[in-house]
This record gives structure tokens, sequence and C-alpha cells, in this order.
């Protein structure tokens, strides 16, 4: 299952296990996990973290979600950051494959994660958010789980101030308003027009003088067969095809199942990251879905740079889109 940026509170989040950004000892403090503790129901979560203890750091414990939407509660223990010379990423990576493993264990299907570290124990907000995609990332190429990191507010995320300008200035020296298309198009080199003009021409199989159904009778292959084909040649199995495209198994299988399954444009740009297309390829694969990647688009945009950059990391790309109030790739 896959991972999701969301911008939401914690203890609003409706699924199997919210995770506390917790102190050793399991008392409740301050920032998030104060919210947790009072939306939870302060006493009684309080009485079920003494009875269990305490918490060593990199690891995670688990209790009732008592009064919260989610139906437990996991608690993890992050590093205070010293600098990154004191086994902090290690620590801060343990905690999070812990809570998710505890979420396995216990046979939940959902789980929350704050930004575990980043607010009073003062680990670097990038730095933070890179150690949690990694980790995340990693655990769920192996296990089935959906997995939501949820951000209070857009100030909790952080992306490197070069990456930023970079994109910006992509952005800047590609986008075309839409009323300019049809005068760029004038002005593509010759295998940008040829792109184009091959992506929405008809098949040369078809004449005009043919009939509807003998049009219909000839159609291109179909966004399905060309996915699963390209999965074969890229020698891939199914499930590091779902898995790297951030995609839900279910889904998965609705398009392995129906030759005719129509996608939403993020699911085939996830596929094609996944496969590691460059820019032609995943525009032919999109545009057996009826899509496009457009110069008027800045989700469009984004996802171009990664691709011409050979970035074909779905998590990174969500990164950004995510800063960017972009659609996520994926299910």
């Amino acid at each position: 299952m896959p991972l999701k940026f969301v911008r939401n509170d914690i203890t609003k989040m409706n699924v199997d296990a919210i995770v506390n950004a917790a102190n050793t000892k399991l008392q409740m403090g301050g920032g998030v996990c104060g919210a947790i503790f009072e939306a939870a129901g302060a006493r009684l979560l309080q009485v079920e973290c003494n009875q269990i203890g305490g918490c060593e750091v990199g690891d995670a414990v688990i209790t009732k979600g008592y009064q919260l939407p989610a139906k437990y509660v996991i608690h993890a223990v992050g590093p205070i950051w010293q600098g990154g010379g004191n086994n902090e990423e290690a620590l801060l990576k343990s905690c999070y494959s812990s809570a998710m493993t505890l979420a396995v264990e216990h046979g939940l299907s959902s789980i929350a994660f704050p930004l575990i570290s980043s607010g009073i124990y003062g680990y670097p907000k990038d730095e933070a958010l890179r150690v949690a995609v990694t980790a995340i990332s990693e655990f769920l190429m192996k296990h089935e789980l959906e997995v939501y990191l949820v951000m209070f507010d857009k100030k909790a995320f952080v992306l490197s101030q070069k990456l930023v300008a970079s994109i910006d200035q992509y952005i800047d020296d590609h986008y075309v308003d839409e009323r300019m298309v049809s005068e760029r198009h004038r002005g593509l080199e010759h295998y940008e027009v040829e792109e184009l003009e091959s992506a929405n021409r008809p098949s040369a199989r078809v004449s005009r003088d043919m009939s509807l159904d003998e049009r219909l009778s000839r159609l291109d292959e179909s966004f399905s067969a060309m996915l699963l084909r390209l999965i074969d040649e890229k020698g891939m199995t199914d499930v590091e095809a779902y898995k790297r495209a951030n995609i839900d198994r279910r889904l998965f299988s609705k398009i392995r199942s129906n030759p005719d399954y129509n996608p939403s444009k993020a699911t085939a740009i996830a596929f094609a990251i996944a496969l590691g297309l460059n820019l032609r390829e995943t525009r032919e694969l999109l545009g057996k879905a009826g899509y496009t990647l457009s110069r008027s688009s800045r989700f469009d945009l984004i996802v171009a740079y990664f691709i011409e950059l050979e970035v074909y990391d779905i998590f990174k790309i969500n990164e950004v889109l995510f800063a960017y109030d972009q659609s996520l790739l994926g299910a």
C-alpha cells in the first residue's frame, strides 16, 4: 500500500493507528504528544502508558486509542538531535520501522506518523523528512501497509533551497500559458513537433473512409496492455512495479484484470516513474490513457523535471509535489 503526505491534525486521522512522538518515560508531554493525550483522554491513556513503564529511544510500544478516531496509538521514541554524530539517524529510522512492525504484527492496515523528533527534540526538518521517507519506503517494499506522513502546517515541510531554486527555474524556463500553446507549437524544434503530432494523430492503419465500427475494431494497444508489457520488458515483477509506483495492490489487480481499465493521470505517471521511462516513453504510456504532459501545468513540469534528471524515486517526487501544493503520484 502507498505512502501519502497529508496536511492535517494527526489526532483527527481516521486510521488504525496514529504514532505519538513519545518520551522514554511515556509521560504526557507538549506538542504532538500533548495533543494526542488530550484527544485520546489523558487520564486513560496515561494509565496504560504507566503500566507499560517506558520505551527505549528508537523503539515503539502500542496502546489503545481510547477517544481518538484511531483504534491504537503507537508511541515511538525519537532521538534528541546532538549534531548528527550520535547515531541519531539510525535511531530515528528505527522509530519508524519499529512502529510499522508493531502495526503489521497487530494486523493493522493503516498508520499515520508525525515528523518524529523534528519538534522540541531539534532534529532538522529536512533531514527528519529524508529519514522518514527512506525508512517508510524501505518497509513498504516488503510489507502491505497504508502509511500517512502528517504535517500540521506547511512550515513543517522543508525542501532544500537549492532544490527549490532548481525546480522554480525549470518551471520558469518551460512554463507556457495556454493561450501561447499554438504559437509555441510553431516554434518547437522538429523532434518536439513530431512527438506532439505522433501522440495525437490517429493510427496509420485507420483511413478516412473507414466506418466507426471499423475504426473501433482497430484500436491501438490499451494502457493496461502496454503497462503489463513494459513490466515484463523491464524484468520486473508485478509486486515490484506497483510498490515502486506507490500503488495499492487492489488497484493494480483491477488494472491487470481489466484490459480497458482507464487510470487517473497520477496513477499513469506513477507507473511511468516506477518503470524508469524517459519523457517520450512517458508520453506514450500516458497517451494510452488519454493524457499528456502539458507545459501549462506546474504538476506536469515538476514531473518532467525529475524524469529529465532520471530521478525515479516516487517518494522524493511526491515530497516536492506536496511542497508545491500539487496532487501526489500513486493511489
